[in-house]
């Protein structure tokens, strides 16, 4: 496939208005709609706060301001779009490193996205030294350890307040070859400093006896990879930045889709962000930080003749299947399979009649991951496709699950998916899937106070920290702890 520049030209003619904006009606109706559908099916963790909640979510709006006042009062120095785990803690940084004021934004609630759908894990086992990503991720993972550090030092558990637990992660091969690739990674990452060890299939057995490889198969272990609850840990960060409210410095515009943004005159700088209910003026910067819609939400706000943006950040759709309260075993680490790393394919074969939809290896992917969370679910993924926006349950795909996962957990090929329905629930996430595999984080080329935070993919918790310490420093002015040049979306090539 031939390489793909993002694009963006500016013209000299400035529409001097100063309001850059889709038309009225367009109000960005497909995010609100989809978020809403799905935190409406989405089965909740309950939180280690008290929250009042219902059915649909327990997220409600935290104002400082409301619209019938004046627009001082809806003035802040930082305006976020996009309240899922980046968004939330780009403000959390912003809010404990300055005195300047935020306001969070979107067109849902937070864990209505890819935030809420995932495994939470936060593991060094699936990336690779050396590469553009690994000293954010490294970065990143040093302040995610450092939180659950200060949690502890504060006289609370770790594990009721974030779902934080070390439960070690192991990438587990079927065959001689995959095996010989992750006996290289244990190298790897042993040079690095990382504990890590390859296990033959007896010694696998040992470590995890439901987890069952051939003698060419194996795994490699890093007892020091943690996971977290992504509910837990959205409650504990809002809880976090709600207590600056106080001082009239946060706010929460929650089901505000964002539908344009306010220019300074012919400028480059951006003083506001409209929303469907209210202009949230910003007296330094914007940051859009809207996962799988960042994409199609910077085409509507920057819907000018003068200025042409096109950011290929795709929804990526995954499935996970959650089994609620599991008896029959237990699982003692995060496992996944050597393969997901490669996105490796999976055909369904299915007639007409009666198998539901036909899939190529174009279409989906679906490698096995398993795990059990804090609250003794086990859960079970995942599955890959490019199609849309669409969160609709595909009952083929979580079969498909279902069945990858026995082939290395023998133990569920005695247990009826059909029997456990009444205790399963469906995760759909849509993760922002970027050609090159990088987060776009750093300016918007044209504008002087406009920055992206997105195209995470499937790494949105585990690079979360990094990130917003990363765009809390520009935004400040800070030298940067990681090098952010990789992120740029200027001069970037998609392929």
């Amino acid at each position: 496939m031939a390489a793909m520049c993002y694009k963006i030209s500016i013209n000299s003619n400035i529409n001097t208005n100063g309001l850059l904006s889709p038309p009225p009606n367009k109000l960005h109706s497909h995010l609100l709609l989809s978020n809403q559908k799905f935190c409406g099916r989405r089965t909740l963790a309950s939180p280690p706060f008290s929250l009042i909640r219902s059915k649909k979510c327990w997220h409600g709006s935290l104002r400082v301001s409301n619209s019938s006042q004046s627009s001082a009062s809806n003035s802040f120095d930082v305006v976020i779009v996009g309240a899922g785990i980046i968004g939330l803690t780009i403000a959390r940084h912003l809010l404990l490193a300055s005195d300047l004021s935020v306001a969070l934004v979107d067109a849902a609630v937070p864990c209505s996205g890819a935030t809420g759908a995932g495994q939470g894990y936060i593991w060094k086992a699936h990336k690779t030294p050396g590469t553009e990503k690994w000293d954010l991720m490294m970065r990143s993972h040093q302040l995610w350890e450092s939180l659950a550090k200060r949690i502890q030092l504060q006289g609370m558990d770790p594990l009721e307040v974030l779902g934080w637990k070390k439960t070690g992660s192991l990438l587990v091969s079927k065959t001689t070859d995959e095996s010989a690739i992750l006996k290289r990674r244990v190298e790897e990452l042993s040079q690095e400093g990382l504990r890590a060890e390859f296990l033959s299939s007896n010694d696998l057995l040992s470590e995890e006896p439901e987890l069952v490889v051939e003698k060419e198969g194996g795994a490699a272990f890093f007892p020091d990879d943690y996971q977290l609850d992504a509910h837990r840990t959205v409650a504990f960060i809002e809880k976090g930045n709600r207590h600056f409210a106080v001082e009239g410095r946060y706010a929460e515009f929650y089901h505000e889709p964002a539908i344009g943004l306010v220019r300074h005159g012919n400028s480059c700088e951006v003083g506001a962000i409209q929303t469907s209910k209210n202009t949230l003026h910003s007296k330094k910067a914007v940051v859009i930080a809207a996962g799988c819609w960042t994409g199609s939400l910077m085409h509507d706000l920057i819907k000018q003749p003068d200025i042409d943006l096109d950011l290929p950040i795709k929804p990526r759709k995954g499935h996970l299947l959650v089994i609620e309260n599991f008896k029959s075993f237990k699982l003692n680490h995060g496992i996944m399979e050597a393969g997901y790393t490669k996105h490796q394919s999976a055909t369904l074969k299915a007639t007409s009649s009666d198998s539901g939809p036909v899939y190529n290896a174009q279409d989906l992917s679906v490698s096995m991951t398993a795990t059990m969370d804090a609250s003794g679910n086990l859960v079970l993924g995942s599955s890959r496709q490019l199609v849309g926006f669409n969160t609709e349950v595909d009952e083929s795909v979580i079969n498909h699950i279902w069945q990858r996962v026995g082939e290395f957990i023998p133990a569920l090929r005695h247990e009826s998916l059909e029997d456990l329905r009444e205790s399963r629930e469906v995760r759909i996430g849509l993760r922002p899937y970027i050609p090159d595999g990088k987060p776009v984080i750093g300016l918007v080329p044209g504008f002087s106070n406009v920055f992206l935070a997105a195209g995470h993919e499937g790494e949105g918790l585990s690079l979360a920290l990094g990130t917003a310490e990363m765009i809390a420093d520009m935004v400040l002015g800070n030298p940067s702890k990681v090098d952010a040049a990789p992120f740029t979306l200027l001069g970037r090539c998609f392929h």
